[in-house]
């Protein structure tokens, strides 16, 4: 059980340099989160704007991206300088929206939904230019649906961007009832996949990429295991089995299927989207009704199966291998999963707003998946109806081993320790 105290960013501009330092007040909190026995969770920080992915300096500076505006810029860099466990310090800089964001090397990348950029990190942690990032991925994909450029970078000097499908199952007509589906799906060829590119190469566009995996309809948490060596991603399932194709599917497997799908992969992977989906209660590769499957006819012999899923539509916006120390050993390896949550279970309860753990062992699933941190959603019926007062997003793992847990509803930053 934890206390969640602090919250409400109330800013004054202080002297700087910049002109964008601030000073922040104690935040406040209204909601209580549930952690296994020996954890707490204080928030760090609230009141950001939309706050997407979250990444941590070794020096301690935490980088927020926002997906709106916040006083005009969309990266938020807090700092707790007396040690308090709580955020004091807030800069703001950057002018384009976007989700992702992450430390490497020495510099600090985040994303538009168009383009990757990169920030040169001072030996503080701080950046030298806030004004010019150099920008090293251009011309990507935003059709109005998916359109958020997730990324995470190996330790080759690689970085993989999710380019998500503009569509929900590559329909002739998108979400109408009875419209099957393109074959071959055009999206593929730019969308609905990972694209590799160099990390350190400025002005990249697909010409310059590799598609690294495919048939992924649309990835936002995502991350590189050190274990492994490999990329991992959680895909979010498709939508309206029911709702497009009434006499095949009820409602309640509209509301259940399919799985949100852990994959690990490799260069030329294959997840098989739109052709089939996951159904996580058959524990099979479905032929999608565009396609025309029935809910029961198989497919997808060429794609890769998952290696792990949960039930459907609880959008996993984060993922995180934990490498750190201070949580006890069971954790060390696991995946941590920022579930958003679900807008489309009706009649049955909305469901997620948490944050999921997965426990490995030598590089693989080894339990059970648990509720990890809970509450976020104000209250049962909250969740039930969809209407949380917290969406968890972003994670991040901070230098002392503490776990940071981001919200794109109100912009509140926890910071979750174990002693």
């Amino acid at each position: 059980m934890t206390t969640a105290c602090h919250a409400s960013v109330t800013s004054n501009p202080v002297s700087s340099d910049t002109d964008r330092l601030f000073k922040l007040t104690p935040p406040k909190s209204d909601v209580s989160l549930t952690l296994p026995k020996g954890f707490t969770a204080t928030v760090f920080a609230a009141g950001l704007g939309k706050a997407r992915h979250i990444t941590v300096t070794p020096s301690g500076y935490i980088y927020v991206k926002l997906a709106s505006n916040k006083k005009g810029n969309t990266i938020v860099r807090l700092k707790d300088q007396t040690g308090n466990g709580v955020a004091d310090e807030e800069l703001d800089f950057g002018s384009f929206k976007g989700t992702g964001i992450k430390v490497k090397n020495g510099w600090l990348y985040a994303s538009s939904d168009q383009e990757v950029y990169r920030f040169k990190l001072n030996g503080d942690g701080t950046v030298a230019n806030p004004d010019q990032p150099e920008k090293i991925i251009t011309g990507l994909i935003a059709r109005g649906e998916h359109e958020p450029k997730a990324f995470t970078l190996d330790n080759s000097g690689n970085i993989y961007v999710n380019i998500g499908a503009y569509s929900n199952s590559c329909q002739i007509e998108d979400r109408k009832v009875g419209s099957m589906g393109r074959k071959p799906c055009p999206i593929l060829d730019s969308a609905a996949g990972i694209w590799q590119f160099k990390a350190d190469r400025l002005n990249q566009t697909y010409a310059d990429g590799i598609r690294y995996a495919t048939g992924l309809r649309n990835v936002v948490g995502l991350d590189w295991n050190t274990t492994t060596n490999t990329l991992f991603v959680m895909q979010h399932g498709r939508d309206q089995l029911h709702t497009i194709f009434p006499s095949l599917y009820t409602d309640k497997q509209n509301a259940e299927l399919p799985a949100e799908c852990l994959y690990e992969l490799h260069k030329g992977s294959n997840a098989g989207w739109p052709y089939i989906y996951y159904d996580q209660i058959q524990g099979k590769k479905i032929l999608s009704p565009e396609y025309g499957g029935d809910g029961i006819k198989t497919a997808g012999e060429d794609a890769i199966n998952p290696i792990y899923t949960f039930p459907g539509h609880l959008a996993p916006n984060g993922l995180l291998f934990y490498t750190g120390h201070q949580f006890p050993v069971k954790y060390r390896n696991g995946a941590f999963i920022a579930f958003h949550g679900s807008w489309n279970r009706a009649p049955e309860p909305q469901e997620g707003f948490y944050v999921a753990f997965v426990p490995f062992s030598n590089g693989k699933p080894s339990g059970k998946w648990e509720i990890f941190a809970n509450g976020f959603s104000g209250g049962p019926q909250n969740t039930a109806s969809g209407g949380a007062l917290h969406r968890p997003c972003g994670l991040a793992e901070g230098p002392d081993g503490s776990l940071y847990v981001t919200d794109d509803v109100q912009g509140t930053i926890w910071e979750i320790t174990y002693k």
